[in-house]
């Protein structure tokens, strides 16, 4: 623990070493950054991206939230956008090794019933959502920023069944 406190402490002597040092263009550059940064949460606490789901326990994003969950104690889950359907995985149990390997589908949501869609493409964040005809929607946390579902979003066009989703 006294070791942990220590390398907390000399990274937080660094920042304040790099503000100090910084040229004013350096220091212009941090506070922009440092705005867009709290703008960026405020709009992920205002859209509820920091929720695990919205709607009612009877709609669909609570029972595939409930499926999903119940498969695996494991925290990490996947989802493949595929051709008509977003499939869920999540591993059977919870594992260290070989855990891509030992994936399960737990469920496969219709392209007619739910949308993937990036809240916030303004921003980099590591949130996706996945939106329910409903309007119930269930919040993906990804690993990376950008991850390859959020690449997958920026290639793929809107298509007719995307926009009678929204509407």
């Amino acid at each position: 623990m006294p070791i942990v406190m220590l390398f907390s402490l000399l990274a937080s002597v660094e920042e304040a070493l790099k503000r100090v040092l910084a040229t004013e263009r350096e220091r212009d550059r941090a506070r922009a950054a440092d705005l867009e940064n709290r703008r960026r949460d405020e709009a992920i606490a205002d859209l509820g991206l920091d929720q695990t789901f919205d709607g009612d326990w009877k709609w669909a994003a609570a029972r595939h939230l409930l499926r999903w969950n119940s498969h695996s104690s494991h925290h990490q889950r996947f989802v493949m956008p595929a051709e008509g359907r977003i499939v869920l995985a999540a591993p059977p149990r919870r594992v260290s090794v070989g855990r891509d390997a030992r994936m399960r589908v737990v469920t496969e949501i219709p392209a007619g019933e739910a949308v993937l869609e990036d809240p916030l493409p303004r921003y980099e964040t590591n949130k996706l959502r996945i939106r329910f005809t409903d309007g119930s929607w269930l919040v993906l946390t990804t690993e990376d920023r950008p991850s390859a579902l959020h690449k997958h979003l920026m290639r793929k066009p809107v298509s007719d069944d995307v926009e009678r989703a929204q509407a």
